[in-house]
């Protein structure tokens, strides 16, 4: 559950004990390596970012490297989400409009989840673009204060969802939304649930499957409205009062997810120097989008376990 006011960072130490098999020699490591890149922000990333990042990529040193590389680099080239985050009129709209809110109790399986819902159901107020940069804030904060998850679900409710939502996500969006969530992004991806699914459920997923993996299409889990097969992977009591669950209201949760951000405006001045100075890669080659999305380089790609 979120606390509201300034988030500490998860402690390290702690961090060593939830996860014996990370050793500190293993993030003295990656330490070390960082200052062979002088592109990477690594004058701004803490143990606990470093930390975060091994867990993700199952304890691999090598698999980290290539990740942190590449998790950086798109920050920077994917403007839409990562630029200049801030407590903004962007932010305010979104919020309005759709509610994230991290769930107070760890699924069956001990992951955190995270519930994705719309508020505002006229799709003029959507924009696709500015709720993955909210979901992104969110999730950032989130593992600041709590470190580590053992896996991440997200749970996508579809009741205010209509056609006009689905003509408003742009195909550019869609694929660097689904590519970083693949490829780069700082968690193990357990589960995705779309519930009170639409009778159009099928179109969405013809959008969504030309830019996912196998990986991930195994772990989507799509419910019909009043399914009880959700409460098989997260406990109903976990979910907002409108769900029938004990959690706070939409609109309680909604106002505390604002608050929780407002009052960490710091965190995200400082997140933003997180970014890639592609002046000074080594290899002299400047990563573009066009070549993630075409050629690739020479990220190597790390499927969702």
């Amino acid at each position: 559950m979120l606390q509201v006011g300034v988030v500490q960072p998860f402690a390290v130490e702690k961090e060593f004990v939830k996860n014996p098999k990370i050793l500190r020699e293993d993030i003295q490591k990656l330490r070390e390596w960082l200052k062979t890149q002088p592109h990477l922000p690594g004058d701004y990333l803490t143990d606990l970012d470093l930390i975060i990042a091994f867990h993700s990529c199952a304890n691999s040193a090598e698999v980290t490297k290539q990740v942190l590389d590449l998790h950086y680099t798109l920050r920077t080239l994917f403007t839409g989400f990562f630029k200049e985050r801030a407590l903004d009129q962007r932010f305010t709209n979104s919020v309005n409009t759709v509610l994230l809110a991290p769930l107070p109790k760890a699924t069956v399986k001990g992951y955190r989840a995270l519930y994705c819902s719309l508020i505002e159901s006229d799709a003029r107020l959507f924009n696709f673009c500015d709720i993955i940069r909210n979901v992104m804030m969110v999730i950032d904060l989130w593992q600041y204060a709590e470190g580590t998850w053992p896996g991440f679900v997200i749970v996508i409710d579809m009741t205010l969802t209509s056609l006009a939502h689905l003509a408003k996500l742009d195909i550019m969006t869609v694929r660097q939304t689904l590519y970083f969530l693949q490829e780069c992004m700082l968690v193990r991806l357990k589960e995705v649930h779309f519930i009170n699914a639409p009778s159009f459920m099928d179109k969405l997923m013809m959008l969504l499957k030309p830019f996912m993996k196998k990986a991930l299409l195994d772990i989507i889990h799509i419910h019909e409205a009043e399914s009880p097969v959700l409460y098989n992977y997260i406990p109903k009591e976990a979910f907002p009062k409108e769900l029938g669950g004990d959690y706070k209201t939409k609109k309680e949760l909604k106002d505390e997810i604002q608050q929780w951000v407002e009052d960490n405006k710091q965190f995200y001045k400082e997140e933003n120097r997180r970014r890639v100075n592609e002046s000074l890669r080594p290899n002299g080659q400047k990563a573009t989008i066009e070549e993630i999305f075409g050629i690739q380089g020479s990220f190597k790609k790390l499927d969702i376990d």
